[in-house]
């Protein structure tokens, strides 16, 4: 083992004859955009439809996927500044800001980015160990035939799954956790097929399609109520396609020619036709399933309780597909603070140190003290956070970020009209500002969606009591 000061990393926004070389693919970046997409949301699908009914419900998908696959390619072209092929490079999201918007919009973007994926990996936290604790408690029903006396508490399957991400946080960059993504994306397809299955299963059993094709009915709910549920749905299947927040950083990983950009488009639409795909089969049989009883996910929520081996296979997959996605949050927060230290103390021996360990049959890994002791740190705070408040603080970054409009649709579109000069009320730009707008009013309806469900979370949060 061997101590050396080792230089720190080119920035990337230099010109490509200063950058690392890049080996991501078509198939890495999918795999980015397919498991920052998803976690266990494509189970909650199922849900979102049941609000809307059967006509508008798919409706609402297909919607947003055009949305999405559209404002993400408009994003996809301000990965370089000026010509696409050889114009200076924006590794991150608020680069992109930076070289095409400045002035106070980077900070914006900068906070706005950061609190997301910092939201979504406590997110990660959360479903996580809920999918753990479901494998415990049907196994603990089969076992006992009683299910009253199967209360397991979130706490130690919280600290497992951090435990977990404090080893893979120490990866050193984004690029080099391609191959996470894509055991992510595996484990995605896996416990969606087994979701479908049972699905199917479930409505041949009964012989009919339930639910509705308008809104479903109200029941006990009051007209307000259901309201807030339908804002709610709408916020839920909007961010399901939003992927910006990753986008630039997946999207510098990609090697060249062809460009850049030719590559990550590729990727959005291939990832948006197979997560559309998957979203309409689920979301479209947990409904004719459950019909207006729809669980919120229905595998968490046990809305099957056989076969108990292959609802454990699946809850497993939704396991590992989130310790991927959390990584892919955590990275590019790892890398900006990084890099912030890094430029204000270029000679601090604790951020410059690496330690050479070599590693048998892996060859050598160079451990760097600041990422260590920040990294860890990082892991820890928000697996307290997950503890202290497991439903609440999602839906409080959700608030305070507006839903998916800033990095999902205005930023893109904004830099997308700066950089290609798109003249000031032509056809082009009117469309692209109506756009921005649409989005921003169902952003605004499904933040206030949110708030119902805050209230009562904080009524009933008991911290460190999480109880399945």
């Amino acid at each position: 083992m061997s101590i050396e000061m080792l230089p720190q990393s080119v920035s990337r926004r230099s010109g490509d004859e200063d950058c690392p070389k890049r080996t991501g693919t078509l198939w890495t970046a999918s795999a980015n955009i397919i498991t920052i997409m998803v976690g266990s949301g494509v189970l909650s699908r199922a849900w979102d439809i049941a609000q809307f009914g059967w006509i508008a419900g798919p409706a609402v998908i297909l919607l947003f996927s055009f949305v999405g696959y559209n404002t993400s390619r408009l994003l996809s072209d301000c990965y370089r500044t000026g010509n696409p092929n050889t114009g200076e490079r924006n590794s991150t999201y608020m680069d992109s800001v930076h070289s095409i918007l400045s002035g106070a919009k980077v900070k914006a973007c900068g906070f706005l980015q950061h609190i997301t994926l910092f939201g979504n990996a406590i997110r990660c936290s959360v479903e996580a160990s809920l999918s753990m604790m479901a494998i415990k408690y049907v196994n603990c029903i089969h076992e006992t035939n009683w299910e009253y006396s199967c209360q397991i508490l979130s706490t130690p399957y919280m600290i497992m799954f951090g435990i977990t991400e404090v080893l893979l946080s120490q990866i050193p960059d984004f690029d080099q956790i391609w191959w996470l993504s894509i055991v992510a994306t595996v484990m995605f397809v896996t416990y969606s097929l087994i979701g479908l299955g049972l699905g199917i299963a479930q409505v041949a059993a009964s012989g009919s399609f339930k639910g509705s094709l308008t809104v479903i009915s109200v029941g006990d709910a009051t007209e307000t109520q259901k309201i807030w549920s339908c804002f709610q749905a709408l916020g839920n299947i909007a961010s399901a396609y939003s992927f910006s927040e990753i986008l630039i950083e997946t999207q510098d990983t990609i090697g060249s020619p062809p460009s850049e950009a030719k590559t990550m488009k590729k990727a959005i639409s291939l990832s948006t036709v197979v997560m559309t795909t998957i979203y309409m089969l689920c979301g479209c049989v947990g409904y004719a399933a459950f019909g207006n009883d729809t669980p919120r996910n229905f595998l968490i929520d046990l809305g099957f309780d056989n076969p108990f081996w292959l609802l454990d296979i699946a809850n497993a997959a939704i396991v590992i597909n989130l310790v991927g996605a959390y990584q892919l949050n955590s990275q590019p927060i790892f890398a900006f603070v990084e890099k912030q230290a890094a430029q204000r103390w270029p000679r601090s021996e604790l951020i410059a140190k690496e330690i050479k360990i070599p590693v048998q049959g892996l060859g050598q890994y160079n451990m760097n003290l600041f990422r260590l002791v920040w990294r860890t740190a990082f892991v820890i705070v928000t697996t307290v956070i997950s503890m202290l408040l497991p439903f609440v603080f999602k839906e409080l970054v959700d608030i305070i970020s507006l839903g998916f409009w800033p990095l999902m649709v205005y930023f893109p579109v904004e830099m997308y009209i700066t950089q290609k000069r798109i003249p000031k009320w032509s056809t082009k730009w009117v469309y692209l500002q109506m756009l921005s707008m649409a989005c921003l009013v169902i952003s605004i309806m499904a933040t206030a969606g949110l708030i119902p469900d805050l209230k009562e979370d904080l009524k009933t949060n008991q911290p460190f009591g999480m109880i399945y």
